[in-house]
């Protein structure tokens, strides 16, 4: 069985996506529940439920965003690098459907 080291921001990582959990907890249940019409959605009505789904996540995309850059820019550049690559990788492996922003992002910056 091979275990995986995690980086030194982990802890720190996991402890900002639990403040996440609970300080945005509505808009995470209005994910969910727009995803869930999506799904339920006629013919008819499923573009726009859509388009309501794809709001939604776009905006707990950019909140986890926010959270990741925001404390990045405290620290130094080689730290800074660490850490958001600790950071897409909890957040996309915790909130994978709403994620998908930050890991565009750091391939665009490659």
């Amino acid at each position: 069985m091979r275990f995986r080291r995690h980086g030194r921001f982990h802890e720190l990582v996991e402890r900002q996506l639990d403040l996440f959990a609970s300080d945005d907890a509505e808009l995470i249940e209005e994910g969910v529940a727009a995803e869930a019409a999506y799904s339920a959605a006629p013919a008819g009505e499923a573009e726009e439920a859509y388009g309501d789904y794809q709001l939604v996540v776009d905006a707990i995309a950019d909140r986890l965003l926010d959270i990741r850059e925001s404390y990045a820019r405290t620290l130094d550049e080689e730290a800074a690098e660490e850490y958001v690559a600790e950071f897409t990788r909890v957040a996309t492996k915790r909130y994978r459907r709403y994620a998908t922003l930050l890991a565009d992002l750091d391939l665009g910056d490659e």
